[in-house]
């Protein structure tokens, strides 16, 4: 579970993560279904050996976090990045998701009267927000036409997930600290699905399980929904609300400024095994304690914006603890010790405390 953790809980506090972050909608349960029998290692087969590259469907979030209602993002919203991480983790989203191979993907996410589009072909990506009629243009490193976005592999950064990318997430991390069955059959968007259930073998992690629905044809995860111990409801969901195998028409991948955007231009440093090696002084990587689903992620000092950590809407969502001040959700604890740094994982607060302490 180490490389799943290591991409969720940081995103909590940092923006640039949360961009990437994941927006969902409540599984909603169909018809009875009647499905040949399959063993948890025949489903991670279909899974793994899905031949679904393209696809287009409209995908919906709802959760149950604990964390306050924010609204919507408005045209304030680049002026406190900490409300436009809060608000992708609260409440409900509705997206139109478009995906052909691994590098072509266009993701609308629809807000009240307006919308959030993120728009990549090949190399170049644009990201357009209405409400503020800018677009920002980035130029990937090469190395990003790798992988499939089907599947997961190959993610543009600053990008909703599907199911099927949160999934194969989940499913590439799983080991011996995670039981894995076959629940009931189930339906989602339509589609008759098997239930692949992922449970913590730890009595301590805050998830009690993850559920994942596998479309009984092709393979691809059509739902991800995630529960929280002692609670009724999935704290996450994830899924198609309606999808389509079909091959997007390839124009929907081709982006222009509409006329009077301000548009914005940045490349991403290309990162590879003969890049120069940092330079001093540069932010250093989180630091991982623990293992499994007991995981903790530490931040160092002076690593996290300044911006998200004098943010009113963080003051106001965190509380005063013993060492700092917490965020805690029903999935995730997040401490922001005193000295700056952040503690943060799917474990109770004391064991965030007992990192922070060197224990």
């Amino acid at each position: 579970m180490t490389r799943v953790w290591l991409r969720w809980l940081p995103a909590v506090v940092v923006p640039a993560v949360i961009a990437a972050g994941i927006v969902v909608a409540p599984l909603q349960a169909g018809a009875a279904v009647e499905l040949p029998a399959k063993t948890p290692e025949q489903v991670l087969a279909m899974v793994a050996q899905s031949p679904v590259r393209a696809f287009s469907g409209t995908v919906e979030q709802s959760s149950e976090l604990g964390l306050p209602q924010v609204p919507a993002i408005g045209p304030s919203s680049s002026q406190d990045a900490a409300s436009s991480a809060l608000e992708l983790l609260t409440g409900s989203h509705t997206a139109r998701v478009y995906v052909d191979g691994p590098s072509n993907a266009r993701i609308q996410v629809m807000d009240s009267l307006a919308e959030r589009d993120l728009i990549r072909h090949g190399n170049d990506v644009w990201f357009y927000d209405s409400s503020e009629r800018t677009a920002t243009h980035l130029t990937l490193p090469a190395r990003a036409t790798k992988g499939d976005a089907a599947s997961g592999e190959g993610a543009t950064p600053g990008a909703m997930q599907t199911p099927a990318q949160l999934a194969q997430r989940l499913l590439a991390a799983v080991e011996p600290s995670t039981r894995v069955t076959v629940g009931n059959d189930t339906s989602v968007a339509g589609r008759s699905a098997y239930d692949l259930v992922l449970t913590p073998r730890s009595s301590v992690t805050l998830v009690s399980s993850v559920s994942i629905a596998v479309d009984s044809k092709t393979g691809l995860p059509l739902s991800v929904e995630v529960r929280a111990r002692g609670q009724q409801n999935p704290a996450f969901r994830l899924a198609f609300s309606a999808l389509s195998l079909q091959k997007p028409s390839a124009d929907l991948f081709t982006f222009v400024p509409p006329p009077g955007a301000t548009v914005k231009r940045q490349a991403l440093p290309e990162h590879n095994a003969t890049s120069p090696a940092p330079k001093p002084g540069a932010v250093p990587k989180p630091a991982v304690s623990g293992s499994g689903w007991e995981t903790v992620i530490q931040v160092p000092a002076g690593a996290v914006p300044t911006n998200i950590l004098s943010s009113p809407l963080l003051a106001g969502a965190t509380k005063a603890v013993s060492g700092g001040r917490l965020l805690s959700a029903s999935l995730v604890n997040v401490l922001l010790t005193s000295d700056g740094r952040l503690f943060a994982g799917a474990v109770p607060l004391d064991r965030l405390q007992a990192a922070a302490a060197g224990q």
